[in-house]
């Protein structure tokens, strides 16, 4: 069984994985931007890396998504 947060508990960690995910996204953004430029430009090579990089993001932040759904379920309930 587990232990419920408590509310200053559950503000820090909500907190936390706001910042990586903006921090993600931001990032995400910037790959775009870069790699349109670059596509624009004629370079085609950097358009497959760039997205399995933003894959990998998503695959950063998918976790992150399902822990905050986790833990906004009532302690009762398990899966």
């Amino acid at each position: 069984m587990r232990r419920p947060h408590t509310r200053e508990q559950r503000t820090t960690i909500i907190n936390g994985i706001l910042c990586f995910v903006l921090i993600l996204a931001m990032l995400q953004l910037w790959l775009l931007t870069a790699t349109v430029n670059a596509y624009m430009g004629g370079d085609a090579a950097i358009v497959w890396p760039a997205a399995a990089a933003s894959l990998v993001c998503v695959a950063f932040n998918y976790p992150l998504f399902r822990y905050l759904r986790e833990m906004e379920r009532p302690a009762g309930m398990s899966n």
